[in-house]
């Protein structure tokens, strides 16, 4: 399978978890963290659940992916996330050392790449743009159906 394919697929499994966030009320951000071609954690935003600004998808996802690896440290992980994340999200995605990330939709206004490149681990990838429209479509209907 080409990596576009797994990028893809694995897209695919974020923007499942962002839907699950759409029909809860929540901002529809998800994420999936992959090790080893498996998915060891899903989150999608709990911001309003849990009263908590913190509690974006990316973060989720670093816990639980940090819970099952045993350690603070995402090496050799892919975070998969439908979109750009946002400065406090990729400081903590520096933090984790996390190999690669994958998103979807950029974030005009808030997105990491607007205001702190750098909080990211230098080896870090990023690939940007894996299913976008998707993305980018899920949150213009929540928006919408909001105002």
């Amino acid at each position: 399978m080409s990596e576009f394919l797994n990028d893809e697929y694995y897209m695919k499994q974020a923007l499942s978890e962002a839907r699950k966030a759409f029909d809860k009320g929540e901002i529809p951000v998800g994420a999936v963290v992959v090790s080893n071609n498996r998915i060891i954690a899903r989150a999608h935003n709990f911001t309003e659940t849990l009263n908590d600004v913190t509690a974006h998808a990316e973060m989720q996802a670093i816990t639980a992916a940090a819970s099952v690896l045993g350690g603070k440290y995402l090496l050799d992980c892919t975070l998969y996330v439908t979109l750009e994340p946002c400065v406090m999200c990729a400081g903590a995605l520096g933090w984790s050392q996390i190999s690669r990330i994958v998103y979807g939709a950029k974030d005009e206004k808030k997105g990491y790449s607007l205001f702190a490149v750098q909080a990211l681990h230098p080896k870090t990838e990023i690939t940007s743009g894996i299913m976008a429209e998707e993305a980018s479509d899920l949150l213009k209907s929540f928006f919408r159906q909001k105002r």
